[in-house]
């Protein structure tokens, strides 16, 4: 059984002038596929399968990401149903010479594990086997309002 930090992913983009909105920063819908790609990866990581999106719960643009920043985009998996697979994703702003980050960005995604007919797949049991995956675990729940 897969491990919630097995399935942690984190990647950054480099905010560039094409992927800007009028205001100079990272166009909402950027930042949303960015974190769908991170959260499919984890996602099929965790399940074995391929996983496609089923449904991206509130998503809450904190704050900016100006371009010439380093969108970071980090998820995991922190729930599993049957064929579901629930994935915290949250985005930050990172300063490329300091490092220096500000989060911008949080939601949460629920994938579905699907064969190559797309039909839905059975998906394993999460484990949390450390006292961080299980803080992370613990988060997640939490912070979903929704």
């Amino acid at each position: 059984m897969p491990d919630l930090l097995d399935t942690y992913i984190e990647n950054r983009e480099p905010v560039q002038p094409t992927d800007a909105n009028s205001y100079g920063t990272a166009h909402g819908g950027n930042v949303t596929k960015w974190m769908d790609e991170v959260g499919a990866l984890s996602a099929t990581r965790f399940a074995g399968e391929s996983c496609v999106t089923a449904s991206i719960a509130r998503m809450d643009f904190e704050r900016p990401i100006p371009v010439g920043e380093t969108a970071v985009i980090r998820g995991y998996v922190y729930d599993a149903g049957e064929t579901s697979v629930d994935v915290r994703l949250e985005a930050f702003r990172e300063k490329p010479r300091t490092g220096e980050r500000e989060k911008t960005t949080e939601s949460y995604f629920v994938f579905v594990a699907v064969d190559e007919a797309g039909d839905p797949q059975p998906v394993p049991d999460l484990t949390t086997e450390t006292e961080r995956a299980s803080m992370l675990q613990r988060k997640a729940r939490d912070g979903r309002t929704d």
